[in-house]
């Protein structure tokens, strides 16, 4: 299963806010085999996300939004997702109802709060007020982070893959020098993989269980180790 992030603000894009939630999901997605193919940040532009959630909707699997959704002024993108599909924001009864039950008086509630594009399908939200929705393939979540992670328990099953065992190799080389061996360990094994350097370089391999603890061990003895420097 392929999967496309689009975080949306412009708190973001300033560098006010870290996108700690892309991150998050990113985890997440991989702990459940799901490829993440793109994380991509837009403005709170309708024509903006409208353009990258229908360019990816039909490039990926599944897309998943987060930020922008309530009833502010730059909260746009319940209007931006609606018009990448052609349709309208309308009121949700479903979510006026559950609001209600959940202590959120109807009077009290700013205008729009519980408008949601037409065809879609709402996403109740278990630690605040502003709902989101399933439209297609298309998944809207809130922004903020604690929100955004009561409302992913609600539908993490929906997102499923091949399971992938993960293995790091830590190496006190720099990375130039290891080269000639993650090349080599890609051709000897069905592994991805990912080299990060700090202190020392974390070497990541990902791939089937077998292969993986395989290239690991193969790897370990063909790299200085930490321990060792």
């Amino acid at each position: 299963m392929d999967v496309a992030l689009v975080t949306v603000g412009d708190e973001i894009l300033a560098g006010d806010t870290v996108n700690t939630n892309a991150a998050w999901l990113g985890q997440r997605l991989a702990e459940r085999g799901v490829d993440v193919e793109r994380i991509t940040v837009v403005p709170d532009r309708v024509g903006d996300i409208a353009r990258v959630v229908n360019e990816y909707r039909a490039e990926y699997d599944a897309v998943i939004v987060t930020g922008g959704l309530g009833p502010t002024h730059d909260d746009v993108t319940m209007e931006g997702v609606a018009a990448a599909f052609g349709t309208e924001l309308a009121e949700s009864e479903e979510a006026r109802e559950w609001l209600a039950d959940n202590g959120y008086a109807a009077h009290k509630l700013a205008e729009g709060t519980t408008h949601i594009p037409r065809t879609a399908d709402l996403l109740a939200n278990p630690e605040g007020v502003a709902p989101g929705c399933v439209i297609g393939s298309v998944y809207v979540l809130p922004g903020v982070p604690e929100e955004m992670k009561g409302m992913w328990g609600e539908i993490a099953d929906e997102f499923s893959g091949e399971p992938r065992a993960v293995a790091v190799v830590e190496a006190a080389e720099p990375e130039s020098h290891l080269i000639d061996r993650l090349l080599e360990v890609q051709e000897r094994f069905e592994v991805s993989v990912g080299s990060y350097p700090g202190e020392t370089v974390r070497i990541k391999l990902e791939g089937a269980s077998e292969e993986v603890d395989a290239a690991a061990a193969w790897l370990r003895e063909r790299v200085e180790s930490p321990a060792d420097a």
